[in-house]
């Protein structure tokens, strides 16, 4: 368990994936009123990859930690594939189990990172219109 609160720690205060991406091709944001935690990510979308993920934002070490892992995670790959991520895989890659308040706290950079691309996928539609 502590090498796991240890890499959330890294992620929280080492990462390379908080800062602004310039000529993003997406972007989003999600709040918790609750507790406060804000997350948004900006990503670039090449071939139907994510080519490069960025995120923002402020909160606790779990939403910010987790947006970092996210991005580590995503980028390279297919644009479907945080669509499906599970709440489950989700603990899984941060690496412990969270109880409901603490699970919210992660789901935020879930959730704004899922939206974002959802929000893509609907302007490229548009588009093609």
């Amino acid at each position: 368990m502590n090498l796991y609160h240890q890499a959330l720690i890294d992620h929280y205060k080492n990462t390379s994936y908080k800062k602004l991406l310039p000529q993003a091709d997406f972007s989003s944001a999600h709040y918790n009123p609750s507790c406060g935690d804000r997350v948004s990510f900006q990503g670039r979308v090449q071939d139907n990859n994510l080519v490069d993920l960025a995120f923002g934002g402020s909160g606790c070490v779990i939403s910010q930690a987790t947006a970092s892992m996210l991005c580590e995670h995503f980028t390279g790959k297919d644009l479907a594939d945080p669509l499906s991520f599970t709440s489950e895989q989700l603990q899984e890659l941060i690496g412990i189990t969270l109880g409901p308040h603490r699970l919210r706290c992660a789901l935020i950079a879930l959730q704004a990172l899922q939206e974002g691309i959802v929000s893509y996928q609907t302007m490229k539609t548009a588009d093609v219109k």
